[in-house]
Formats: C-alpha cells, structure tokens, sequence
C-alpha cells in the first residue's frame, strides 16, 4: 500500500494496480501485460545482442592480420557494446515501472545520457557536419545538467 509519505516522494503512479472505475482498471491490466511482453523481448534484443558482439568481434579478429584491430574495428566495438548496454538499461527501466507503477524519470534519463554518449563515442568526426555535432553536444550537455540536477534534488530530499 502506498503511504502518504512514499506518495510525496512519487511523481506520479501511472499504472495503480486497483482504480474505482472497471474499464480503466482492465485497460491497465492489458497495459502491464504488453509491457511483460515487451521485457521479454527486450531480454531477446539483450541476447541477440551479445550474440552480435560476439561474431563482429570474432569477424574481426579473424580477418587478416589476424588477432589485430584497427582502431574503426574497436570503436565499431565499443559501439556494439554500448548498444548492448542501452538495452540492459531499456530492460530495467521496463522492470522497474512494473514493479513500481511509476516511471523511474532518473534512470530514463540516464538511459538517453548513455545513448547520446554512444552516438559521441562511434561519431565519424571526418562524415559528421558541424551542425551534427553541436546538436549531439548539446543534447549530451542537456541530459548531462538535468541528470545532475536531478540526483543533486534527490540528495536534498533524503
């Protein structure tokens, strides 16, 4: 049950498990099964994930000179991995909103922090045009100030 006290530090419940009016009580079940189906297929997103990694990483390593990496080879790398790691963070984002009915803005927000630094890590700086980097710039100095502030209000509140 939900206290006042822990209703204060919620900034919304999305998905309450009981609400006075039946349909909406129905549609909300409907809505946290698909959200179960898409944690599902979001762990199969993981694996196949890891799967890729692992097979461009043995591609790589594979193609003469063999067991040497060029430096496009690690950041194509480091890019699968980030992609992977994205995933993992979509997947607790989805594991947390069931478990707690609220949407957890903290960790979405660090979630698109990541994303935006995997676009900053595999950019090509030669093909990228001047207002393509600004606008990832920005978006990643953006995300990085409201992720800040956020951590900085929940260590007030605590």
């Amino acid at each position: 049950m939900v206290t006042e006290k822990n209703k204060s530090k919620m900034a919304h419940e999305e998905l309450p498990a009981e609400h006075e009016d039946i349909l909406i009580s129905f549609l909300h079940r409907i809505i946290r099964v698909a959200v179960k189906i898409l944690a599902v297929i979001m762990m199969f997103v993981i694996l196949w994930g890891i799967g890729d990694v692992v097979y461009v990483l043995y591609q790589r390593l594979m193609a003469p000179p063999k067991y040497l990496l060029e430096i496009s080879d690690i950041f194509q790398t480091f890019g699968a991995f980030m992609a992977v790691m994205i995933a993992i963070e979509i997947f607790i984002n989805i594991r947390l909103y069931l478990g707690t009915n609220v949407i957890p803005v903290q960790l979405v927000v660090a979630t698109a922090l990541m994303a935006v630094a995997r676009k900053l890590i595999v950019l090509d700086s030669e093909k990228a045009t001047p207002e393509y980097i600004l606008s990832i710039s920005a978006a990643a100095f953006a995300l990085g100030i409201t992720y800040w502030l956020m951590g900085r209000n929940h260590n007030q509140q605590n």
